[in-house]
């Protein structure tokens, strides 16, 4: 199995030759193939696409009947393959040709090839997919494409032998793992400019955000550990052992949660023969989820009770309970309801509404409880904010 190129600054280290060792025995079965449904013209799939970094191609494999189906000839020695959000391009690094190239996976034709630096080894999408970060372990430089132009944007230096590169949720930072200096260099993407380099253990392969993003986790491949970095002060805070060789990792997606804000208003519907106080009671989804369901409670005055309730409402002494779902994120429902005022209704009338259960999770309690006070002169006389 042929290995990579050599080096054009400086002779192939020991450590530079186990990586392409390494990449050549595993970058297949770790990062090398990825998967997508149906192209538009295929009745079959998904499909999943296989690096060959002994050959010249990509295989195109239809995993409804785990045949292949096809062959995409790229450059020398492809090493690792992505596809764009939308699943319409692959985006292969040619490790022994120095290219990336770019094949639309309607028609398995390649589009572009794109001269990046020596050695490309891995390439991550940004979120959006505007742009494609590839690093070359040959010249420790991370090439960064503009995928609507197919050109190399900005070329970054950063540590020697650079590997896996993740971003942020926000894509204002790129953290990449230079197998070679034993670092993990963070790019500030709006400017293609190394804003830290952060020591971690030695040959880090991976450098993965969890999904809070408050942490970056480095796989330190011959040291047998993983070092975990705060995002916020760019130090490893901890270092975790007991791994044989770690290399590649993946995190348990974040629960989905979806925080509920109350709100709560008031409306006097004054009359000689039934006054009363109009209320809306307010369940906004302020995601990011969607919501299955939610109760909210409204506490009423001692001595009152609630009529003209809305549907998915009940009232039981002074309690009103009002089911919510589904909302979608962003989205609000609003559920009414009266209480009747009496002659002897006279100063403040407060009613408080609560968030008293939902799924999924809400992470914010702090909006979760509304309350408003109407104010009564007399029980024709009564005024809310």
């Amino acid at each position: 199995m042929p290995s990579g190129p050599a080096r054009t600054r400086r002779p192939l280290s020991v450590w530079g030759r186990r990586l392409i060792s390494f990449a050549t025995g595993v970058a297949l079965a770790l990062t090398g193939v990825v998967a997508l449904g149906a192209p538009a013209h295929a009745a079959t799939g998904p499909f999943a696409y296989v690096a060959n970094i002994g050959g010249n191609t990509v295989s195109v494999i239809d995993t409804s009947t785990n045949a292949l189906t096809a062959g995409v000839t790229v450059g020398s020695s492809p090493a690792n393959v992505v596809l764009s959000p939308t699943g319409t391009r692959a985006y292969v690094t040619n490790l022994g040709s120095n290219t990336v190239s770019v094949f639309d996976t309607a028609t398995n034709a390649v589009t572009a090839t794109v001269p990046v630096g020596s050695g490309p080894l891995t390439v991550a999408l940004t979120p959006s997919g505007a742009l494609a970060y590839v690093t070359n372990n040959g010249t420790d430089t991370v090439s960064v494409l503009d995928t609507a132009t197919n050109t190399v944007s900005a070329t970054v230096t950063v540590g020697t032998a650079p590997n896996g590169v993740s971003f942020n949720a926000a894509c204002t930072r790129a953290y990449v793992a230079d197998y070679g200096s034993g670092t993990v260099s963070v790019i500030d993407t709006a400017t293609s400019t190394v804003t830290a380099t952060i020591p971690v253990g030695n040959n880090p392969a991976q450098a993965r955000i969890n999904p809070s993003g408050t942490a970056v986790y480095a796989t330190n491949q011959s040291d047998n550990t993983v070092s975990v970095i705060d995002t916020a002060s760019h130090t490893v805070t901890t270092t975790i052992t007991g791994f044989t060789g770690p290399y590649g990792m993946a995190f348990e997606p974040a629960p989905q949660t979806a925080d509920i804000a109350v709100a709560l208003a008031a409306q006097p519907h004054l009359g000689i023969l039934v006054p009363s106080l109009g209320y809306t009671l307010t369940a906004r989804n302020a995601g990011p989820g969607a919501l299955t369901s939610a109760t909210l409670s409204a506490t009423l005055p001692a001595g009152a009770s609630a009529t003209n309730l809305a549907a998915g409402c009940t009232s039981m002494t002074t309690t009103v309970t009002c089911t919510y779902g589904p909302i979608a994120a962003g989205a609000s429902v609003s559920k009414t309801f009266r209480v009747p005022l009496s002659l002897l209704t006279l100063g403040p009338v407060t009613v408080t509404g609560v968030r008293t259960a939902s799924a999924p999770v809400d992470p914010n309690p702090v909006n979760d409880t509304a309350a408003v006070t109407c104010t009564a002169l007399s029980v024709v006389l009564v005024s809310c904010p």
